[in-house]
């Protein structure tokens, strides 16, 4: 098997797909729709157990508030929460954490990385931030954390609050900046503009972050490749730590589903796969020869000595991970879990001082190792090495089908201790990997 993976033959010539509804990007396995209400209790128990040692912890808060809604949006956001229920959503939060101190797996434990996403982080004041943030390390100190790290949406940064972001400790700062065209930005429901982008940038710069990130959308309504590579000129003009490029995709959750749909639309009105995974290979290939090296299928660093994604990786290793608010999810001792995905209910179960989880399911260890196999082979490759020693699997005897397949399409190959995508396998990594999935996965809904 090791002979025939060797050589990849030349690139294969693709067609164009149209882009329909449903999950594309896989962040977790078993896919979503497996996590039941019925198994919540594996998650109470596996937060009654004392910490596998060694085991890396993280912490997620969930910010849902923005001032608008993207058309493209599938997370929890709220755009109608006036300034007392922002108030009352931060105590509860800080209330769930509290309940999260006092159980065993934290055993004393400090979190290696700490994580604010969205909804827009940035969306709340200094005063806000500064006292959460307070309550928060009262409670599980980051003196230890190796990251912390902070999205935003450019338009509600000032320069005070940039300033307070960086003196909370925030060593990566992640801007959504999606795209340089104000016209796209507007037609995808954007808040910001263009001006917002490079004035929080200029700022973020002066205020020596460590790492400040871009994140950038391929195939956005209306996106030419004309205006994508201005895009990609301008994000290397801009110089950043690292650049984050996802492929758009249209989950059901989403404003342009519900006009597809009314519409009687199968296929979205954005650019189909094979014309995204170009735009993507062209950024990467640009990047590239600013001095960048491709780190993943979604990013590129310009110094890998010391721009690291702590988040993920460990993640993607098995790391704990305690997920606060609304719809966050959790990982605790091999347990998911998810909190409750609408304000009402996470809201009630807080102030009764119950942890407000929804649903929870404890995979099978061969379903953990497909986990970690899933998230790591979009890095691009994966080690034979790991998955023998932590799982006792040869990944070319358990997987020879797939990997055979990828190879005769040059997809993949193999290296000594590596099993790796090529550039066209890696632009194309969230489809691939699902054939790594067990049979009863791999045709069911994901979310």
């Amino acid at each position: 098997m090791s002979a025939a993976i060797a050589q990849p033959p030349a690139r294969p010539v693709a067609v164009d797909t149209d882009t329909t509804a449903g999950n594309y990007f896989v962040s977790n396995y078993p896919p979503f729709s497996f996590w039941k209400p019925e198994r919540v209790g594996d998650a109470e128990a596996a937060l009654d157990r004392p910490p596998a040692p060694g085991t890396p912890l993280g912490l997620y808060l969930h910010i849902p508030f923005c001032r608008k809604r993207c058309h493209f949006c599938y997370f929890k956001v709220y755009t109608d929460k006036d300034s007392t229920a922002i108030k009352a959503y931060l105590d509860l939060a800080l209330r769930e954490l509290r309940l999260y101190a006092a159980r065993p797996f934290i055993g004393g434990r400090k979190p290696q990385f700490v994580y604010f996403g969205g909804g827009t982080p940035s969306y709340l004041s200094e005063a806000q931030l500064e006292h959460l943030t307070d309550e928060m390390k009262a409670l599980l100190p980051w003196d230890a954390a190796e990251e912390v790290t902070f999205e935003c949406e450019p338009g509600t940064l000032s320069d005070h609050k940039l300033k307070t972001i960086r003196d909370l400790g925030v060593t990566r700062l992640s801007l959504g900046v999606e795209n340089f065209n104000d016209h796209i930005l507007d037609i995808n429901g954007r808040a910001h503009r263009s001006k917002e982008i490079r004035r929080a940038y200029y700022f973020a710069r002066e205020l020596d972050f460590p790492q400040i990130n871009i994140d950038l959308i391929a195939g956005m309504v209306e996106e030419t490749e004309a205006n994508w590579r201005e895009c990609v000129r301008q994000t290397i003009e801009l110089a950043p730590d690292s650049v984050t490029i996802y492929q758009m995709e249209i989950p059901f959750n989403t404003h342009i589903y519900q006009e597809m749909k009314a519409a009687g639309r199968l296929v979205a009105p954005v650019a189909g796969w094979q014309t995204k995974r170009a735009w993507v290979d062209y950024a990467f290939a640009e990047l590239e020869n600013a001095g960048y090296c491709v780190a993943s299928a979604y990013t590129a660093v310009r110094d890998p000595a010391r721009t690291r994604f702590v988040y993920r990786d460990s993640l993607w290793q098995g790391a704990d991970l305690v997920g606060l608010g609304v719809a966050s999810f959790s990982h605790v001792g091999g347990t998911h879990f998810q909190n409750q995905h609408d304000f009402e209910p996470y809201v009630a179960l807080l102030r009764e001082n119950r942890l407000p989880l929804y649903r929870a399911l404890t995979p099978s260890n061969e379903e953990r190792m497909i986990r970690e196999l899933v998230l790591q082979f979009k890095l691009g490759h994966v080690s034979r090495g790991y998955f023998q020693q932590k799982f006792g699997v040869d990944l070319l005897q358990r997987f020879t089908e797939p990997l055979r397949t990828w190879s005769s399409l040059g997809l993949a190959h193999s290296n000594g201790d590596a099993v790796a995508f090529t550039r066209e396998g890696l632009l194309q990594a969230d489809r691939l990997v699902r054939e790594l999935f067990l049979p009863e996965h791999r045709n069911a809904r994901y979310a």
